[in-house]
């Protein structure tokens, strides 16, 4: 009897403990999804501004972007003059970008999409802000910290063995309301590639978003892009053209 007690004991116990890490890995799941929504809201426009340094030149471009829901999103540049036509949409997952140069739609294979956006240290991945983040890899919450009187949670999210993903793992520090302090970018060989910090946060649309972030490789800090919100709107109605290939290539918004 005494036996069987002690072992019931320990199953419980198992069970506990087995109940209590899903509960900690469906958290962490959840501050990210949380994060990703909160960036994205149900739809949104904005003004933003990128800034490409290297250290013998500097670039910057002003872009006017759109989105809605988890799976669409239409960025525009508008400034300079020069640059000013070249899109990018998303829509389902799947990516085109329009060159005025060459008039043309061009499809971007997912063979390319941890390629550089518009010559950026931002790759076509890190742009689209998909639920990929949440759906292939596992999150587990290493730590919380306070900064700024906020609660900052640190997660390690490792992608799943079959995913169509080039990182061993990331480490993401995500603030209580939401907003995306710092994610860092890991190889197979567990060393760091690349980090997105950032830098302002502030009040637009009514809600704190990351107002300048920026990209940076390991391997060369002081080559880097930043891109500031300029200003945003959150919750706004689209038409049904925005997403579309024709307004890639005619904007009419």
């Amino acid at each position: 009897m005494k036996q069987k007690a002690s072992f019931v004991f320990l199953l419980i116990m198992f069970t506990g403990a087995t109940a209590i890490a899903q509960d900690a890995e469906r958290n962490a799941t959840g501050i990210v999804r949380d994060a990703l929504n909160h960036w994205r809201g149900l739809s949104s426009h904005g003004v933003m501004t990128m800034t490409i340094h290297r250290l013998d030149w500097k670039r910057t471009m002003s872009m006017e972007s759109w989105s809605e829901g988890e799976k669409l999103s239409l960025v525009q540049v508008t400034e300079p003059r020069k640059d000013r036509g070249n899109a990018t949409l998303i829509n389902n997952n799947r990516m085109w970008t329009f060159s005025p140069k060459i008039n043309r739609v061009i499809k971007v294979p997912s063979s390319m999409m941890n390629q550089s956006w518009m010559g950026s240290d931002f790759s076509n991945k890190d742009i689209s802000r998909t639920d990929d983040m949440v759906e292939q890899y596992d999150h587990t919450l290493l730590s919380t910290s306070e900064m700024d009187e906020h609660v900052v949670f640190e997660i390690e999210s490792i992608p799943h063995e079959d995913a169509a993903v080039v990182w061993g793992r990331e480490v993401l520090k995500i603030r209580e309301d939401n907003v995306m302090i710092e994610q860092h970018f890991y190889d197979q060989d567990d060393v760091l590639v690349k980090s997105l910090k950032t830098l302002d946060i502030r009040e637009i649309g009514g809600r704190s978003v990351a107002a300048r972030q920026r990209m940076s490789k390991a391997e060369m800090p002081d080559e880097w892009t930043e891109i500031s919100i300029d200003s945003i709107e959150f919750d706004v109605e689209l038409g049904d053209n925005v997403f579309t290939l024709s307004n890639l290539r005619n904007p009419r918004n």
